[in-house]
């Protein structure tokens, strides 16, 4: 298995493929960097040689933010979105969605399971409940 950053990429598949497993590359950036280090995309990731992983990862060291360094870019600036408290920030504070997505009735990822909340009809169980504050 080649290693990439402290990633190890898997061998069986296409080296295009392979450079999606680190953080930040997605499907057209790993075309680019195949182009550019001169690579066939569709060698499977186990072929390549020393030299070509030497080439890629000069590439990424010299033109793409990636793994370590975009993860702590990332949270750098939701830290920042939360300290200046704008509407980003306060939404990221609370576990809601960020970018305008309905809450009413999904977002269940971000606002977790479902928490009922509802008025207690009987009212020897809403004496008790009062009595309990």
């Amino acid at each position: 298995m080649p290693k990439i950053l402290g990633i190890d990429i898997p061998n069986n598949k296409h080296t295009n493929i392979s450079l999606t497993y680190l953080y930040g590359i997605g499907p057209s950036t790993a075309d680019k960097i195949c182009e550019m280090a001169k690579i066939d995309p569709m060698t499977p990731a186990g072929n390549l040689t020393d030299a070509n992983i030497t080439a890629i990862l000069q590439i990424l060291q010299d033109h793409f933010l990636v793994e370590g360094d975009l993860r702590r870019q990332v949270a750098q600036n939701i830290r920042r979105l939360t300290a200046i408290s704008c509407y980003r920030g306060v939404r990221h504070k609370r576990n809601l969605p960020c970018h305008g997505q309905r809450t009413k009735t999904n977002a269940r990822t971000r606002k977790g399971s479902k928490k009922t909340v509802g008025a207690i009809r009987d009212r020897s169980e809403r004496k008790q409940a009062n009595a309990g504050k």
